[in-house]
């Protein structure tokens, strides 16, 4: 069985406060974009997972696949399973690539071996993983709250915009992302911002509260944001914590980025 894990990428991001568990309550609208990789798995004599494309750091056992399989495993008699994972989501890049992997591989589980869970099921061991991964379980417009795992869908509709996400080589790491955050509301309500203006009125009210600390320590990001804009975007931003930048566009562009860099662009 063949899936491809998708990106995703968020339409203004506000840290309201710290959670008691160290963690912060989070609002943001997550919007799935069609940068995909592709996941396989087939049954197998022993638990194996490969990868290829972009470099997958770290040991494979800790892999959001790997540990997707293992938590159905605890509850479930799984037989082994040989994953492949071909990479093409930068990791660390905002953009939700590992988390994505892991719902799928949730999902393709639960097909593949007839387990037959339900929505909340499986909402459950996504959560288990990861903020992100109960997001591309539903993989539609939705605005998330608490640590960005309690969703709920929202008629945003980007279809006919063509989008240029740009990742420029590195992570920024959540510590650093974080270090500059004072927790607070925003100014104006997130949905009523996004449904009620067009995204040519979004570049000074739609805010990202990490692009302050992460464009200090890394201005050439705010160089690629004005970039975008000085090729056309209609609305330009950083995606969740960074390092991938995107821009909104109404037409086709061709923009040059250095060869270090990876991006991807097309219609939505």
């Amino acid at each position: 069985m063949i899936v491809f894990p998708n990106a995703k990428i968020n339409l203004g991001l506000h840290v309201i406060e710290k959670r008691p568990d160290g963690f912060h309550n989070i609002e943001t609208c997550f919007y799935p974009v069609p940068w995909r990789e592709v996941l396989e798995i087939v049954p197998a004599k022993s638990i194996a997972l490969t990868c290829t494309g972009l470099p997958v750091p770290g040991n494979s056992e800790e892999n959001l696949c790997m540990r997707a399989y293992r938590a159905l495993r605890r509850d479930f008699d799984l037989p082994p399973v040989h994953m492949h994972l071909h990479k093409l989501i930068p990791m660390g890049a905002g953009l939700g690539g590992g988390s994505s992997d892991a719902a799928f591989a949730l999902k393709m589980l639960s097909e593949l071996f007839n387990l037959m869970l339900d929505d909340d099921l499986l909402a459950m061991y996504a959560d288990s993983l990861g903020s992100d991964c109960t997001f591309f379980l539903l993989n539609t417009a939705a605005i998330g709250t608490q640590r960005g795992n309690v969703l709920q869908p929202i008629n945003l509709d980007l279809t006919g915009f063509y989008l240029v996400l740009v990742y420029p080589g590195f992570e920024v790491s959540t510590r650093t992302a974080y270090s500059g955050i004072v927790p607070g509301n925003p100014e104006r309500d997130l949905v009523d911002l996004l449904l009620g203006e067009k995204p040519h009125n979004w570049r000074h009210q739609l805010v990202n509260d990490f692009e302050r600390t992460v464009f200090s320590k890394h201005p050439e990001l705010a160089g690629i944001k004005e970039q975008l804009y000085e090729s056309g975007a209609l609305y330009a931003s950083m995606s969740g914590s960074g390092s991938s930048m995107f821009g909104l566009f109404v037409d086709e562009v061709k923009l040059e980025w250095p060869d270090h860099f990876h991006q991807w662009s097309g219609w939505l």
